[in-house]
């Protein structure tokens, strides 16, 4: 749901009844992850999406009903034989569904949760950390409860049931939080790892994550473009004024005159940043890579012809870099698609963080045997596990 909120949350300031569907969690192929909403409100107006396509006219109907009924409802749509050229979803996977119903006025609705979606909507449009944990399965009374957790532990809302329940609710969504993760998870109503289960969906809402450009050259604008396109911050340094201006990088959030090197020694990054060194300069580059390839981020690439690089390799090796370290190195950077233009190879660049990021092999999907949806990471995003 938080990946609409902006939208939602002006929804909610101008008193609009609507009811959001959210993917819950999923199973096999399934095109939208969990977190991912479709919202209607009481004029028929739809915004996102929970799967591409396949089912959206059915879920939207769901909403639609959820508005008059003022109930939450859980709901699973797969593929089977029988329902192929029906309501499902084609590609093979399931999906489930939370539809919730959020009215100003209250209404059936408990007004508890209707403030705590509110201030979690809020909390997302605003670009502020913070978790949202909802019953989506178990006790018929908590369905749809919700519960907002913030970094410093205050709470708004009630999941209801046990007083230990928040508690422990509270600690699972922090720990996803942390980790900047939506999943699911289960416990026990009454707050222990037994007894009725209750499974929870949490949603992280995170700063976007950040991605830094070093090098003011026609290349690192098309990044930015691209790079805002897969939603990060995006930072564009260099040292030379001249080229380093605002008005030559419109797509960037920032742009930065410094040293690429001092630039990186002062910023805070997790592992969500991705480093582009476009500069292909060694008096920058050595520098800069000596210490971006020992940071904790997600990406670095590096752009230069093959000789560039491995006389790049030689100068980091030449200051004490390790092969381990030198192994993080994305040069020269991008996938192969044969780009030539400014925008080919900020695509290509862009398609290696992707597959980076989501464990793709870059290969063509068309002849080859791998998934087209990786599953996460860290396992099975069913109910009761963690996504």
């Amino acid at each position: 749901m938080l990946d609409i909120a902006e939208e939602l949350h002006r929804w909610c300031e101008r008193g609009r009844d609507f009811a959001v569907a959210t993917v819950v969690a999923t199973h096999g192929s399934a095109p939208r992850p969990p977190g991912a909403a479709l919202a209607v409100d009481a004029d028929g107006q739809a915004i996102g999406s929970v799967s591409g396509g396949c089912v959206e006219g059915a879920v939207y109907d769901l909403c639609q009903e959820a508005l008059v009924s003022g109930e939450s409802v859980l709901s699973s749509f797969g593929y089977s034989d029988e329902d192929a050229f029906a309501v499902g979803l084609t590609c093979g996977g399931v999906i489930d569904i939370l539809v919730t119903p959020v009215r100003s006025s209250g209404g059936c609705a408990s007004e508890s949760v209707v403030g705590t979606l509110g201030a979690a909507l809020a909390a997302a449009a605003r670009g502020e950390t913070a978790a949202l944990a909802r019953v989506v399965a178990g006790p018929a009374a908590m369905v749809g409860r919700a519960l907002l957790v913030r970094p410093d532990g205050t709470r708004t809302g009630t999941l209801g049931g046990h007083g230990a329940l928040d508690r422990t609710a509270a600690e699972e969504a922090a720990a996803l939080l942390d980790a900047g993760r939506t999943g699911t998870v289960e416990i026990g109503a009454d707050g222990s790892r037994c007894g009725e289960p209750v499974v929870l969906l949490v949603e992280s809402s995170v700063p976007p994550p950040r991605m830094i450009v070093f090098g003011a050259i026609d290349f690192a604008a098309a990044l930015a473009g691209v790079g805002k396109f897969l939603g990060y911050h995006v930072t564009v340094c260099d040292a030379r004024p001249v080229f380093a201006t605002a008005g030559r990088f419109p797509a960037a959030d920032e742009v930065v005159v410094e040293w690429p090197h001092r630039y990186l020694d002062a910023q805070e990054l997790d592992a969500r940043t991705v480093l582009c060194v476009l500069t292909h300069d060694a008096k920058f580059d050595v520098p800069l890579l000596e210490r971006a390839l020992r940071l904790p981020v997600a990406y670095v690439g590096a752009m230069g012809s093959r000789r560039t690089h491995e006389d790049r390799l030689d100068r980091l090796r030449a200051v004490g870099m390790g092969e381990r370290e030198l192994e993080r190195l994305r040069s020269p950077i991008g996938l192969d698609l044969g780009a030539r233009t400014p925008e080919e190879t900020a695509l290509s660049i862009a398609a290696e963080i992707v597959a980076s990021r989501r464990g793709g092999s870059g290969v063509p999907l068309t002849g080859a045997h791998t998934p087209i949806h990786h599953e996460p990471l860290s396992g099975p995003d069913r109910l009761g596990s963690v996504a």
